[in-house]
């Protein structure tokens, strides 16, 4: 039963990296496709957050009374700094928008009227700076292995497509990533184009907030690289 759970698990996951990774659009506009798709990616998510808690229920079982029990005690206290738990608290939600359509682009550069990758991730850091202890970008935890990547007039979270508005939520010290915010220089400068360019930006802490547990995997995935021989460097 152990094996078929983490074959399961493993489907699942490779099912989320597949469908997210056609972006062509086969129908429709692109806005409706990519709800309908990050929809099913969700719950394809959250089947794979249930699988791997069928697993880790059956990890326990089968290690009881042995040795191993110490080494998951240790797994097991890495998992909230690891983002494999969900965290709840009070925190800030930062959203990040494009400019309206109607804006007067006369003599502006367009790529300073939208949201790119590097203005996400100068938030995320600044959140960081600041204090957070967990982060989500459109509902997806972040973790030390997230990529984010701009492809078009979207942005890719781990290979999963999504559009404007880019909603940032996190747990911690508020006083602290709204300080780091206004202080970081390339989160200023945001600022700054959100009220000159009309940008979108808003910030507001959060009462009550949660922030998921991550729910893809885990497993590394790295490049070697070439030596001038031809072989692995």
């Amino acid at each position: 039963m152990l094996i078929a759970g983490a074959t399961g698990f493993l489907f699942v996951t490779a099912a989320v990296n597949a469908r997210a990774g056609d972006l062509r659009p086969t129908g429709g506009d692109v806005s409706s496709l990519l709800v309908e798709r990050n929809s099913q990616v969700e719950d394809q998510r959250q089947d794979a957050l249930e699988l791997r808690a069928e697993i880790d229920d059956l990890l326990a079982d089968q290690q009881t009374g042995t040795g191993t029990e110490k080494l998951q005690a240790a797994a097991d206290a890495l998992r909230p700094a690891t983002g494999l738990t969900e965290v709840k608290g009070r925190g800030l939600r930062v959203v990040l928008d494009d400019a309206p359509r109607d804006v007067d682009r006369t003599g502006i550069d367009p790529n300073l009227l939208v949201v790119h990758e590097q203005d996400i991730q100068a938030f995320v850091n600044a959140l960081w700076a600041g204090g957070a202890e967990a982060i989500s970008l459109q509902g997806q935890r972040l973790i030390s292995t997230t990529g984010i990547k701009c492809v078009g007039n979207t942005v890719l979270l781990d290979g999963v497509p999504y559009a404007t508005p880019y909603v940032i939520e996190a747990v911690g010290d508020v006083p602290g990533m709204v300080l780091e915010i206004d202080r970081t220089p390339e989160t200023a400068l945001f600022s700054d184009y959100s009220r000159t360019l009309g940008l979108g930006l808003g910030v507001d802490p959060v009462e009550d907030l949660t922030v998921p547990a991550y729910a893809g995997t885990v497993a590394l995935r790295y490049a070697d690289a070439v030596a001038p021989d031809g072989g692995s460097g």
